[in-house]
């Protein structure tokens, strides 16, 4: 099944737009997100693919950015929108295949963006070979190994090997026939039945990674994003949590199937073969950790590159609780020596326009807070256009395995069954039947109110959110201040207010102010004669007032 390129002759070299620039191009990179079935369609299927993605790269090198993250193209049946794995070295038929993903990358570095892909090492798809070898050659197979099969408990083996709970909700454990159709042994899956774990105490699962990772990095990619990075290792002897509703639990505390200190071994493994390659390639996790602290460890100097920072994404809108979260991230990454991250919204987690409430207003200033923050900052598509979350989708078009295994509506985090919401096709033109996307209609229906948040409409708008955006990323990259950095210098502020300068090498300052709350905030003087507003996320200061929901860059 696996493809191969059989006009390969070397690897791709790195961008060519920014060969020869530093090596720690990641510590303030701007990445971008591309979820692939939502991004731009080029077949006209109704399903966006990696030609689609291919055709909108000059898009995103004019949006300022420096790298995109792809989420899953591999082949897969889809159970779970691509992070069921069949097989980790060929493209998935609906995306294209790997003369697809080598022209994508190549286009891509001549415009000076780098890529970067997700591996999903913490399961593959049921469909996988080496699964599929397991439950034909049943109990003793070397194969099972490989995963995590075990015989039940109970007189006959009735009931699950442990109590774990399935992140997209019931039991984490399916059992198997045996080949003679008689009840055989179960095996784990953390998320969907159609998802099985690796053992990763199993030295060929070690090696098959390992392997992949040469793969696509002589492909040409510029890095991974590691999905549930923190999931591979599992307690020894798979002790029960002695309680029900373990979803609760999640990023609070240490659990037997989540962020066991065993997988930084496999990073420090993971980083010797990064560290191979010229023009530096880097690895992101996916670490959902019930603390900073925890978190800095898979960024260690010997393991990872960077790691989603879920503490600032999950704070709500509060001058005081940013703060704390800003603070804790940088004084976490600090001793490490590595860059902290920043994120607002992704494909697993409500859209921040709909989750922060307050609107436009409110999601254009958490941008520029956190696009004035130092280290590196994540985009999920259509943020730039201002998309809010589709909360209305029928049940008959939902995709998200969690919606199905839950069997119920969930209320608030995306987490429970509404990713579909934040996956919805984004709109680049205000006619058509997709809005641009594509010829063919689109696989989620797109609101009728999207076409005039299309990037054709708001292109040219001053006034227009990807207009911010792009004025955003030009001076962040330009202004010595911002980027890269591990600290901040807070300044005193009104109830409400969040205040702090960045000073770069040559002298430089930038002052940035964030109102949070609903009211206009009359501002000290310190900040009212610091300087020329640069840029504000809606109307600039009236005088020595910040209006409400609003982030205001002042050059200093």
């Amino acid at each position: 099944m696996t493809q191969h390129l059989a006009d390969r002759t070397q690897p791709t070299s790195g961008p060519a737009g920014v060969t020869g620039s530093r090596p720690d191009w990641w510590r303030d990179a701007v990445i971008y997100q591309v979820y692939p079935r939502s991004f731009a369609d080029g077949n006209g299927d109704g399903m966006g693919d990696l030609p689609g993605i291919r055709s909108r790269l000059p898009y995103l090198a004019g949006l300022g950015v420096d790298a995109v993250w792809l989420s899953p193209f591999y082949a897969s049946p889809q159970a779970d929108a691509g992070y069921d794995v069949a097989d980790y070295r060929a493209i998935d038929p609906m995306f294209g295949d790997l003369h697809d993903a080598d022209a994508l990358i190549r286009d891509a570095h001549d415009l000076g963006l780098r890529i970067i892909v997700d591996l999903v090492p913490n399961h593959s798809s049921d469909r996988h070979e080496w699964f599929q070898r397991a439950l034909r050659e049943g109990p003793g197979s070397p194969l099972r190994a490989r995963y995590h099969f075990r015989p039940g408990q109970g007189e006959a083996g009735e009931r699950p090997p442990n109590d774990w709970e399935s992140i997209f909700g019931g039991p984490a454990w399916t059992r198997t026939d045996n080949p003679d159709g008689t009840p055989g042994e179960w095996y784990l899956h953390l998320f969907a039945p159609q998802q099985p774990d690796f053992n990763w105490e199993n030295r060929a699962v070690q090696d098959e990674f390992r392997s992949l990772l040469r793969f696509w990095l002589d492909m040409g990619v510029d890095g991974f994003r590691i999905d549930v990075a923190h999931g591979l290792v599992k307690a020894a002897g798979l002790p029960d949590m002695g309680r029900a509703e373990q979803l609760k639990m999640l990023g609070t505390q240490v659990l037997p199937f989540f962020d066991q200190d065993g997988v930084h071994d496999i990073y420090r493994s993971w980083r010797q073969i990064l560290d191979e390659y010229p023009q530096p390639r880097i690895g992101v996790a996916e670490a959902w950790t019930p603390t900073a602290d925890r978190t800095a460890l898979y960024v260690r100097p010997d393991e990872l590159h960077q790691a989603f920072n879920f503490h600032y994404l999950n704070t709500p809108w509060d001058a005081a609780g940013l703060r704390r979260v800003i603070d804790s991230s940088l004084d976490s990454m600090r001793p490490v020596g590595a860059p902290t991250t920043w994120v607002l919204s992704n494909h697993d987690v409500v859209r921040h326009l709909t989750r922060l409430g307050g609107g436009p207003a409110r999601a254009r200033a958490a941008t520029l807070l956190m696009l004035a923050l130092p280290g590196s900052a994540y985009i999920y598509q259509g943020e730039e256009l201002g998309l809010p979350e589709v909360t209305d989708l029928p049940d008959e078009v939902r995709q998200d395995p969690a919606f199905f295994r839950r069997g119920a509506r969930a209320e608030s985090d995306g987490q429970d069954g509404l990713r579909d919401g934040c996956r919805v096709p984004i709109p680049w033109t205000a006619q058509g039947e997709s809005y641009g996307f594509g010829s063919g209609g689109s696989w989620l229906p797109q609101p009728a109110a999207w076409g005039k948040l299309a990037v054709a409409e708001q292109t040219g708008d001053p006034e227009s959110t990807l207009e911010l955006y792009r004025a955003a990323l030009a001076i962040r990259r330009g202004h010595p201040a911002l980027g890269a950095g591990d600290a901040v210098e807070w300044l005193a502020a009104p109830a409400g207010v969040l205040a702090f300068r960045r000073r770069g090498a040559d002298g430089s300052a930038l002052v940035c102010a964030v109102n949070t709350t609903e009211a206009p905030v009359p501002l000290p003087e310190l900040l009212t004669e610091s300087g020329h507003a640069l840029l504000a996320s809606g109307h600039r200061p009236a005088g020595s007032t910040l209006p409400a929901d609003t982030t205001v860059w002042w050059q200093a």
